[in-house]
């Protein structure tokens, strides 16, 4: 593999004109633009019709995640606001529905708006159900070098952290999309499918699926299936770097059942498409977790970070992708794991080669982005082409733009 710490992120970057930027959804899902690119020609469809281009028996893989309110303003007595964004857990996690469905208070790592003017105390929000008060308190507990760490209370004690957060939280729309959240928000900034509470931003190449399109791929022979990889406000994050070596990738918690693993091995031999980078990084992360596993058979942690797929001993390993998914598969077994729960730091750039993956669908991104690198990982120079098409094409960008189907 080529190295990817010397990749220079202004090698991939383009002119975004903020009027191609989609401010809004469409008014039906699946009347978003597809751009296809397979064998170097670009085909333009809607995705309506994205069965038709799709080999009959593919696999394709969703992510069920489901985004949460994690966006909480408090105002304060003199009038100010301070916006607290939740960002993931700060404690252990076993699994996500723990934390989320705690009881009475939680800590949360969070990202912090007006933080200069919250000089301690804490802060508190109120609001009425039926005939009741209900309340919401913010105490300030740790300042960490990227974000801040908080400690929520709330009363009824009773209530979930989830259950709060979706009486009093808004939805976290991405920094580009320059407006209030509206109420239209609440349902199309989520998929049809979406299940396991945890993102802070939707795995977007999914809010295109509507259920006519899920009858169109069974028509088809077409097999879809599930991972959870709660998306983090990392994935907005800029690649500030001149080059990669100094760029930190997010990590993110995947959630994934022994049943996918099964079905993935059974599967290898046809098409398997990813649907949404998110998606993607967990299918390749599962290789590599399953080489691990091969390498170390007593391992008791699997964790993927950012560089080691491209280092000995893992870059060196010639292990099929049935040899790696077989492995883990074992490993589960023999530890008693019905799933595995962990994160992954995995950095797809030019130079990847994948192991599971064929194809992926997913949205147009942002200029100097890791979702950029990940595109240009599969189609290789030809990422250029297919992102001037459709600025020329007047496809929309970003989380409620248009998208593509990129066979790898």
């Amino acid at each position: 593999m080529t190295d990817p710490k010397n990749i220079s992120i202004f090698d991939y970057t383009y002119e975004l004109p903020p009027a191609k930027i989609a401010l809004h959804p469409l008014a039906e899902r699946d009347a978003s633009k597809l751009l296809v690119y397979k064998d170097g020609v670009i085909r333009e469809d809607i995705y309506k019709n994205i069965a038709t281009h799709l080999p009959a028996e593919s696999l394709l893989i969703f992510n069920n995640t489901k985004v949460i309110k994690a966006r909480i303003r408090f105002q304060k007595n003199s009038g100010g606001v301070i916006e607290i964004f939740c960002l993931e857990p700060y404690e252990a996690v076993n699994e996500y529905s723990t934390v989320m469905n705690k009881k009475g208070s939680v800590k949360w790592k969070c990202m912090i708006g007006g933080a200069s003017k919250w000089k301690g105390g804490e802060l508190e929000k109120q609001w009425a159900v039926g005939s009741g008060q209900w309340a919401i308190r913010a105490k300030l507990i740790e300042k960490l070098a990227d974000a801040y760490v908080a400690e929520f209370s709330w009363e009824p004690a009773e209530l979930s952290f989830a259950e709060v957060l979706e009486q009093v939280g808004d939805i976290p729309l991405p920094p580009y999309i320059k407006r209030k959240t509206e109420k239209e928000d609440t349902e199309r900034y989520q998929t049809i499918y979406a299940r396991d509470e945890g993102s802070v931003a939707a795995p977007t190449a999914g809010l295109h699926f509507t259920q006519a399109i899920f009858n169109s791929l069974a028509e088809k022979n077409i097999q879809t299936d599930f991972v959870t990889l709660h998306v983090g406000a990392g994935t907005f994050k800029p690649v500030k770097a001149a080059t990669m070596q100094d760029h930190e990738m997010h990590a993110e918690w995947i959630d994934v059942g022994i049943e996918l693993i099964e079905n993935l091995i059974a599967r290898l031999d046809k098409t398997i498409v990813a649907v949404g980078t998110t998606s993607l990084r967990t299918l390749e992360s599962l290789y590599w977790m399953g080489v691990k596993t091969n390498m170390q058979p007593a391992i008791k942690q699997l964790t993927i970070d950012q560089w080691e797929v491209y280092e000995a001993p893992l870059a060196g390993s010639n292990i099929t992708a049935t040899g790696a998914l077989e492995s883990l598969l074992i490993w589960m077994k023999k530890n008693n794991h019905q799933k595995l729960f962990t994160q992954s730091q995995i950095l797809i750039a030019a130079g990847y080669s994948f192991k599971i993956a064929n194809a992926i669908i997913t949205n147009f991104h942002q200029p100097q982005s890791t979702l950029l690198l990940l595109v240009a990982a599969a189609v290789g120079d030809q990422w250029l082409k297919i992102y001037d098409y459709a600025l020329q094409n007047d496809f929309r960008f970003l989380s409620y733009g248009d998208g593509c189907l990129l066979f790898i």
